[in-house]
């Protein structure tokens, strides 16, 4: 062997810092699970002393309660786990609704923050300082006597044309489902598609060409043109089941209840002010020469934010963007505090008649967890598909 050759590394020496640290890995595992192993063996053995039942076997009992909100109809002769669905669905109902709610007020409160109107942005400011600085639970509570309290009764309601809005909730006319509204179903899957291959089009276009093209308005068009399409084929189908004024309360239609409207309500509100910063903060971290060269080519103010701002802020925004995302959906725990059949509402339920404590608030936790895992995914997903690549 040749005398300058440098010897060749042991790579399961103790020398190795690659060994060491799968040693240090190996033993830190090994603690963690024998923590975990002893934890769980002495809740499991001090439950059995004492005579408390554990196991999940309850999931298939007679839930023996009903649910006052649901997507799908629940009776209280069905299982447990039937009812922990339904509040897994009303808690997705609220966090899905809230985010794209909170996301484009908070982004508009974000922009407005630039304005050249110093109305607009005062008014922006006071939203921001108002809204994040009162406890998200007070302004459940807030909203949710103003929707029970401050509201007239049925038989008073406010009308909007076909709405009405009174101390029941929300009442409105539902299309009565047939082939035509499955036809306007199908539509959207194509239209969907049609507006994705516009959009990437228009960007490569636009990068090839600097000619401005709709990157929102016109692919949100298609999607409708494409379900009326659909519709317009099932035999244009017009019949709604229409609210109306009953005895006692707004009978037909369908309803969305003061609990959700007040949950809904505070967490967008909530919220919206932080990502309202968030988007402040991403576009105050583009050079300011960015702009100015976005007005030497020609583009107005609307164009610069949309087309030359915004793209270089996402890089910045969306890791922020996510916690505030998880924060909503964690926060939704508190809709408890009103009444509003969600998980964790199902869970003390189901925990005060069944005893398990450990496993329906393990489900709970389980719960959160895939669901903040899942938006975590997605929006790392979101961030590399955003983020600038070097050249």
């Amino acid at each position: 062997m040749n005398s300058n050759t440098p010897p060749k590394k042991n790579n399961w020496s103790w020398r190795s810092q690659a060994f060491r640290g799968l040693i240090y890995q190996l033993i830190a595992i090994t603690a963690i699970s024998g923590v975990v192993w002893f934890l769980a063996h002495n809740t499991l053995e001090n439950m059995r002393v004492r005579g408390i039942q554990s196991g999940f076997d309850f999931l298939n009992q007679a839930a023996g309660f009903d649910i006052g909100e649901s997507l799908y109809p629940f009776d209280s002769g069905e299982a447990y786990w039937r009812a922990f669905l339904v509040g897994v669905t009303n808690t997705l109902r609220v966090a899905v609704l809230g985010i794209i709610l909170a996301t484009v007020l908070g982004t508009l409160l974000g922009v407005g923050r630039f304005s050249r109107n110093a109305l607009v942005r005062g008014l922006c400011l006071s939203y921001v300082e108002f809204f994040r600085n009162i406890p998200v639970l007070l302004q459940l509570l807030m909203w949710y006597v103003i929707l029970t309290e401050v509201l007239p009764t049925a038989a008073d309601a406010w009308t909007v044309g076909p709405l009405f809005l009174s101390k029941g909730g929300l009442n409105y006319p539902i299309p009565v489902w047939s082939t035509g509204q499955l036809w306007a179903a199908y539509g959207l899957l194509p239209g969907l598609l049609l507006g994705w291959l516009y959009r990437r089009w228009a960007v490569r276009q636009f990068e090839a060409t600097g000619q401005v093209r709709s990157m929102v308005l016109l692919p949100l068009l298609i999607v409708v043109l494409a379900s009326v399409a659909g519709w317009a084929l099932g035999g244009a189908p017009t019949e709604f089941n229409r609210p109306f004024k009953g005895d006692f309360s707004i009978e037909n239609g369908g309803a969305l209840t003061p609990e959700f409207l007040a949950v809904l309500m505070g967490l967008t509100l909530y919220t919206a002010s932080f990502i309202a910063e968030v988007v402040r903060g991403g576009i105050s971290s583009v050079a300011r020469g960015q702009g100015e060269a976005a007005s030497a080519l020609g583009l107005n103010r609307k164009q610069e934010m949309r087309l030359v701002m915004l793209p270089q802020a996402l890089r910045v925004i969306i890791p922020p963007l996510t916690n505030q995302y998880l924060n909503l959906t964690k926060n939704s725990s508190l809709a408890v505090a009103i009444g509003y059949p969600d998980v964790v509402s199902i869970a003390n339920t189901a925990l005060n008649q069944t005893g398990r404590a450990v496993e329906c608030i393990s489900l709970v936790m389980l719960v959160y967890l895939i669901t903040s895992l899942g938006t975590s995914l997605l929006m790392n997903w979101y961030n590399s598909r955003a983020a600038i690549k070097e050249r």
